[in-house]
Order: structure tokens, then C-alpha cells, then sequence
């Protein structure tokens, strides 16, 4: 069974067709590659996905389950989780304390417990988690640092480890790769890969087709908020309706 199903999803916003009866399937482990053009309906389909957006039609379907239409922290309790196209930290916590925010998700405490000190053996357990999932992102010895005070690649790990906190199963990244340098850009595909490697199912919009093609062992194309085409990376590379989606015919 595929970890993730879109059949026919239409998002229509007033007179405007956002995605157009769109239908593909991510299967369970792989990094897929969600990419197109700048309008092409990337983001509003990973808003659909998880729960921002509900679809005007169609169903989108999560281990076998629809999740069409409920509420973003519904969808992530079940194991979807979204990171975002600019880095979202509470800036004046420390890395840590970045991380602890993200256990909450799977914590059966809530905030007057927390704030009261109650519940002292899911606060050790939460903390516990969050050690192991600093050092699994290398951000360990940067634990007592304020998020605020990290490069962006550290920034861009910890939105990351924020994410993981949360135990997905199915990770969809919103162009992690965006103003980083080449540096940078290689050890977030090493952390990319590690994420994949440790069982979670990753669906990646990017526009670095360097990390794109590194990274994805297939590629769905998205243009005009219609599906352009489908395939390996070096199927998309040479694809001429791909070309000319991107380059307007040039070249």
C-alpha cells in the first residue's frame, strides 16, 4: 500500500484553479520529488496534504486512510508532518527548548501540567527524545544555544529536528535547500538521506535541481496546477515537455 495516495485532487480558489484533478502515489520509504515552475501548485498541494487546505474535489489518502479535509493537527498527530519554506523557530529558546515545543504532539500532558511541573516522567521521557533526536541532526553540542545565534544550515537541521520530535512517518520538507550555500546544500542531503534511512517517507518541493536529483529516486512534475509528467530523475531531465515548462520552449 502506498504511505501516500492523491487521487484527483481539484483546489479551486474563487475563479482560480489551483490544482487541477491531480493524482499520484508516494510510496512507503522513498524521497520523492515534488517540482515544477514558480505557480506551478506545489506549496497549495503540500496545504492539502497537510490540512491547511481542504481539496474542492477529489481525496488524499494516508496509509490507506482519507485525511481530505481534517485539521493539520489531526493529520500530524497521525504522522504527516510539514516543515516550512521559511525557517519557523521561536528564536529566543534555546535549541533545545526548540525541540521540547515539537514533543508536544505526542505528549499526553498538557500546559498546566507542564507549567505546574506535573507530570514529571513524561517531561524526562520528552527530554530523553529530544537528546536523542539532537544528536541523530548533529545539532548536540549546540543544545544550550539560542536558535537565534545558528547559521542557516543549523537553522534549517533544527526545523527539521523540530519536525522529528514529533515521530512522523511521512515527512513533507518545503524547499529545505532554498539560500543555502553549496556546503550547506551537502550536509543537508546527508541529513535528508539519514532521515530516509531511519524509515520515514519524505516528499521534497524543491527548486535546487542539484539536490533534487541527488536525493529523488522519482519526481512528480507539477505545471499550471496540472500533472505534467512523471518519472526518474533522468527521465524528468530529459523530458521535453519538462524542458519546456521550465525554460518556455528555450534552449
Amino acid at each position: 500500500m502506498p504511505v501516500l495516495e492523491i487521487n484527483n485532487v481539484t483546489k479551486k480558489f474563487g475563479g482560480l484553479m489551483a490544482l487541477d484533478d491531480v493524482s499520484f502515489q508516494v510510496e512507503e520509504g522513498e524521497i520523492r520529488g515534488l517540482i515544477g515552475p514558480n505557480g506551478a501548485g506545489k506549496s497549495t498541494m503540500f496545504k492539502n496534504i497537510a490540512g491547511f487546505y481542504s481539496p474542492s474535489s477529489g481525496d488524499i489518502r494516508y496509509q490507506g486512510q482519507s485525511i481530505a479535509g481534517r485539521k493539520p493537527h489531526n493529520i500530524a498527530e497521525m504522522g504527516v508532518v510539514r516543515t516550512f519554506q521559511e525557517t519557523t523557530l521561536f528564536q529566543e529558546l534555546s535549541v533545545f527548548e526548540n525541540v521540547l515545543v515539537g514533543c508536544h504532539i505526542r505528549s499526553r500532558s498538557n500546559l498546566f501540567a507542564a507549567i505546574l511541573g506535573l507530570d514529571r516522567g513524561l517531561q524526562r521521557e520528552a527530554e530523553e527524545k529530544v537528546a536523542e533526536v539532537l544528536d541523530f541532526m548533529g545539532l548536540g553540542e549546540r543544545r544550550e544555544q539560542l536558535a537565534s545565534e545558528l547559521p542557516l544550515g543549523s537553522q534549517r537541521a533544527l526545523a527539521i529536528a523540530i519536525a522529528l520530535a514529533s515521530e512522523p512517518k511521512l515527512l513533507l520538507m518545503d524547499e529545505p535547500f532554498a539560500g543555502m550555500n553549496p556546503e550547506e546544500t551537502n550536509h543537508m542531503m546527508e541529513l535528508t538521506r539519514k532521515v530516509q534511512e531511519s524509515g520515514i517517507s519524505i516528499v521534497l518541493v524543491e527548486h535546487d535541481m542539484k539536490a533534487v536529483m541527488g536525493l529523488c529516486g522519482y519526481l512528480t512534475v507539477l505545471n499550471f496546477g496540472q500533472l505534467l509528467a512523471e518519472g526518474t530523475p533522468e527521465e524528468i531531465r530529459h523530458n521535453e515537455r519538462v524542458i519546456e515548462a521550465y525554460l518556455g520552449g528555450a534552449g
